[in-house]
């Protein structure tokens, strides 16, 4: 199990790569302004290394979040599941900046926070995952014909 912190851009790689692919439902993400929190609850796939695949309920969590804004959700119901592309972060006015989470299907969420201050931690044991997440090849990883 899992339990990392981020306070600057090497560490929030290393929750991205370990969040790459976790799979939520759109309802399962809030946002507390009185406590400047923003949390999700997500199924990460486990890529730290198991002989087989594996899926984990993991909680991922920022702190001293000011504001919210979303994009390409507003269609989204609650039980709408999204996939986790990719968590990403750049100061405006250091150390304040914006957190980007980028799911499929072009939905994102921006966070506008005061500092870069984000936790991972797995919540429970792992189960089998039906499948390994595929990507597509770039374009310069593809074989030319």
């Amino acid at each position: 199990m899992l339990k990392l912190s981020a306070l600057d851009l090497e560490d929030l790689a290393v929750i991205s790569a370990q969040m790459q692919d976790a799979v939520l439902l759109a309802g399962d993400m809030r946002y507390d302004p009185k406590r400047k929190l923003f949390v999700l609850i997500a199924n990460r796939f486990a890529w730290d290394g198991a002989d087989t695949p594996q899926r984990r309920r993991t909680g991922l969590h920022f702190g001293r979040v000011l504001s919210v804004k979303t994009l390409n959700m507003r269609h989204l119901e609650k039980d709408e599941v999204l996939s986790l592309l990719s968590i990403t972060f750049a100061e405006t006015d250091p150390p304040s900046g914006e957190v980007l989470l980028t799911f499929s299907e072009g939905a994102t969420v921006r966070l506008g926070v005061e500092c870069l201050e984000c936790q991972m931690a797995d919540l429970g044991p792992a189960w089998a995952a039906q499948a390994v997440p595929q990507h597509p090849l770039d374009d310069e990883d593809q074989e030319t014909t």
